[in-house]
């Protein structure tokens, strides 16, 4: 469970980070960062130079199971809350991708390959699909769909079902991951994401 930064060697532009503890190399489950099981990893690389970026936490079978379990186990308190603290919580994840922007953009373009100026396009496109859903999220209504009965009113209501399960590109690893996410945890569902290994 060592960080990056301690390990020998890494990618000079690294060194350029303001914030390094952006760049994870572990796993985000159940709270914690957790290194996969036998200390299991892949390398992201640097596509233009092929150089090392890190070498990320790999989940097994039995590891991802056990992040579903714990959104599953996360998903009663999660639905719960009000949709404005729901809200509250994604203003807050936007605020801080706002604040992370130069960082965020430069680990893009160092694992993706983008343009610099391209990766700070998606940081604030990503951004900005988690502030659309916070909004939106406070304003799931039911609402009145006309009967095929004389008589009868039909309603439709909407309501957070459980985990929701992500996979996202290499294309646009930041954006695709608050599209779904974003949505999902704003109509109150929790979520287990699969990025791109690329990314």
């Amino acid at each position: 469970m060592t960080a990056i930064f301690a390990r020998p060697a890494y990618h000079e532009a690294l060194t350029r980070l303001a914030d390094r503890h952006l760049l994870r190399d572990l796993a985000y489950v159940d709270g914690r960062w957790v290194a996969g099981a036998d200390g299991q990893s892949f390398q992201v690389a640097d596509p233009a130079s092929s150089a090392t970026l890190a070498w990320v936490a790999s989940l097994s079978a039995e590891e991802t199971d056990a992040a579903i379990d714990a959104a599953a186990t996360a998903f009663p308190v999660w639905r719960a809350k009000l949709p404005q603290e729901r809200a509250a919580i994604l203003k807050e994840w936007h605020r801080l991708i706002l604040q992370a922007r130069e960082d965020l953009a430069l680990l893009m373009t160092l694992e993706q390959g983008k343009p610099l100026a391209e990766s700070r396009g998606e940081i604030d496109y990503a951004a900005s699909f988690i502030e659309w859903y916070a909004e939106e999220g406070k304003r799931v209504n039911a609402e009145s769909v006309p009967s095929h009965l004389p008589g009868a009113e039909m309603i439709v209501r909407r309501e957070a079902l459980g985990v929701a399960g992500i996979v996202t590109p290499w294309n646009f690893p930041s954006a695709m991951v608050t599209r779904k996410a974003a949505a999902a945890l704003a109509a109150g569902c929790t979520v287990v994401a699969h990025p791109s290994c690329e990314t």
